[in-house]
């Protein structure tokens, strides 16, 4: 498997998948992302507002895909616009502090 930024090499169609990540605030939606997308952790927290988007293109065998991730806020007061960021996703990825009661 390989990642690039570009698309649809290998005369590929390329297919888009979009991927929401839900969680409360400070579980740790970022960081997966991060360590995803770059391969790296950071250690400071800084959070997010509303929502940020990141797009990664990777080779699957035959395929080209690009996916489409999604970190949304945790705060409560964003809680409303979640219906609207999960419509047309393929996958949302529930993220939880299993420290947290």
């Amino acid at each position: 498997m390989s990642t690039t930024t570009g698309g649809g090499e290998f005369g590929n169609p390329l297919r888009k998948f979009k991927l929401v990540f839900l969680g409360e605030q400070s579980v740790g939606k970022t960081s997966l992302i991060t360590r995803f997308m770059y391969d790296s952790f950071d250690n400071t927290y800084q959070a997010t507002i509303g929502i940020d988007f990141l797009s990664k293109t990777m080779y699957l065998e035959d395929r080209t895909i690009r996916l489409q991730l999604w970190d949304t806020a945790g705060q409560e007061r964003f809680r409303s616009l979640i219906p609207s960021y999960i419509r047309d996703s393929a996958a949302a990825v529930v993220v939880y502090d299993i420290a947290s009661r």
